[in-house]
């Protein structure tokens, strides 16, 4: 009867299921000498237990953690590119009016119109992509249907020859 109720503890015990009593109970069997041929091998793992649990870790813990400044740098930093970014092209940068000054009416007038030449190019070319893969997508969806009617077609088939093999099995 002892047996089969601590057969019945180590399966709790393997299942993670057993209260810290019955885990005694066990640490209490497993400490005797005679122990069932087929459970030696829990004798092990519950002497083991036994013995780890008196050792100790001697060794002193540091519990003041080293401050890392790292992160304060890196602040410090990312406000300094931030500042560069905003100063020079407003100190150095100099007046935007004055270059386009530089040029005639007509000159102005004709690189206004070869970028919107430029810009009309691109958006044409944009747009036959754009309908180019629309036009995949409608090629994706019509091959979609032909492979879920393929599908389809496969389970006719099987079925049947699953009738014809009935038929001719009967036959």
């Amino acid at each position: 009867m002892v047996l089969n109720n601590i057969e019945k503890l180590l399966e709790k015990y393997d299942n993670g299921e057993t209260t810290l009593k019955e885990e005694q109970q066990l640490k209490a069997y497993f400490a005797q000498e005679d122990i069932a041929p087929h459970l030696e091998s829990y004798k092990v793992m519950f002497q083991y237990f036994n013995s780890t649990k008196q050792e100790l870790y001697t060794k002193d813990v540091p519990l003041n953690p080293r401050k890392s400044y790292i992160y304060q740098w890196i602040s410090v930093a990312a406000v300094a590119v931030l500042m560069l970014g905003i100063l020079i092209p407003n100190v150095l940068g100099g007046d935007k009016d004055a270059l386009i000054e530089g040029y005639s009416k007509s000159e102005q007038l004709q690189a206004y119109n070869q970028t919107k030449e430029a810009l009309a190019l691109l958006s044409s070319s944009f747009n036959d992509a754009a309908s180019s893969v629309n036009t995949l997508g409608l090629v994706s969806t019509s091959f979609n249907k032909g492979a879920e009617q393929v599908n389809h077609m496969s389970e006719f088939a099987k079925t049947t020859n699953k009738l014809v093999k009935k038929k001719t099995l009967k036959n």
